[in-house]
């Protein structure tokens, strides 16, 4: 049997979204109670930023989510285009406004810690503007999916600006190489840099254990809302018929 076809069958999916909610639900919970104690409390103070410093736990991982979510969304995509698998373009709207909230979140966040860094909520900084336009591509993804009579002539032209948008992902990462920009150069790139970091280890484990959080809440979004387009995909079925 054909893998895709084995994984993108929503019978099984169902199945699978109670114990994946409930274990994704309950790692969340854990995570992001560790990991605010260790940001707000645990972790020291920067040296020059103060306590402005503690926002990059919740910006950061906000950041690596919402490009995360597109990923998946392009990845989706492509299986939707190519299989024509009802799943993957089920998935993309359900994803799509869960990738457009951390993506919100990353945006805040970074507006607040750039007024004490920099003295200004916003700039025209290349890493910004690529992540003001991830945000514009989740919200036309959103509003694709739902722009047309056809469910599947929806579902094609979101599945296609998704694939498309993907390009802007190496430009949200690599802007602050390529370009003389405002936003600080990334401290962790690599593999190998978590464990050489730029930043000391006292940041550096309630970064992480904040991102495993919201990596943990992002799926368990992903699978309620997949799980509600599913049924609700079933429901018009039935009641076409």
């Amino acid at each position: 049997m054909n893998i895709f076809t084995h994984f993108a069958n929503p019978t099984r999916f169902k199945r699978l979204a109670v114990p994946l909610s409930w274990g994704s639900g309950l790692a969340a919970l854990v995570l992001f109670g560790w990991g605010l104690y260790l940001a707000l409390i645990a972790s020291p103070a920067d040296y020059l930023q103060k306590d402005a410093v503690r926002i990059m736990y919740v910006h950061v991982p906000a950041a690596w989510s919402a490009m995360m979510a597109y990923s998946s969304l392009a990845v989706a995509a492509f299986i939707f285009l190519v299989w024509k698998h009802t799943l993957a373009g089920l998935y993309i709207r359900a994803v799509a406004p869960v990738g457009a909230g951390l993506t919100l979140i990353c945006l805040i966040t970074g507006a607040l810690w750039g007024k004490p860094t920099w003295g200004t909520w916003w700039v025209w900084d290349a890493r910004l503007t690529s992540v003001l336009l991830l945000f514009f591509l989740y919200a036309g993804i959103i509003a694709l999916a739902d722009a047309f009579e056809n469910r599947e002539k929806s579902l094609r032209a979101a599945a296609w600006l998704s694939l498309i948008g993907a390009v802007n992902l190496p430009v949200i990462k690599y802007s602050v190489i390529w370009w003389n920009t405002l936003h600080q150069p990334p401290s962790i790139s690599s593999l190998a840099r978590i464990a050489n970091p730029a930043i000391d280890k006292s940041m550096l484990i309630p970064l992480l254990v904040m991102a495993s959080a919201y990596v943990s809440l992002f799926i368990l979004l992903a699978t309620i809302r997949l799980g509600n387009e599913i049924t609700s995909r079933r429901l018009e079925t039935r009641g076409a018929a």
